[in-house]
């Protein structure tokens, strides 16, 4: 399945829902490019929810990392959401759960930046 994304703005935060896989190739490039350039657009606040993702491979995963570095580099912030079971399990046994600031729901992710403003 094709990864589709919603974005939208929620008190000057942008959430962008992701809806299929996040694997190497068109996909990875498409979330890549998303972020890139609502980062380039001065959003220094992102809420990335992956309620709807059912699949990520390596490439997806070095995605994730390369956003995280990028946010990082020019001073804004990226947070998971609404993590499945599956997505979870595999950040917690790469230890990526250490890198990324997750949060149960998009609504929980939302009032963190909130409340550190």
């Amino acid at each position: 399945m094709q990864l589709k994304l919603t974005k939208r703005t929620v008190d000057g935060i942008v959430a962008i829902e992701c809806n299929g896989r996040i694997v190497f190739g068109e996909e990875s490039a498409l979330l890549r490019d998303e972020v890139k350039k609502v980062i380039a657009d001065n959003n220094k606040r992102v809420v990335l929810n992956l309620g709807e993702v059912n699949y990520i491979d390596s490439g997806g995963l070095g995605t994730l990392v390369a956003l995280h570095t990028t946010a990082l580099s020019a001073g804004a912030s990226i947070k998971l959401a609404n993590l499945t079971k599956r997505v979870g399990d595999l950040l917690q046994v790469t230890k990526l759960l250490t890198v990324f600031d997750v949060h149960d729901s998009e609504y929980k992710a939302l009032e963190s930046f909130r409340n550190a403003a």
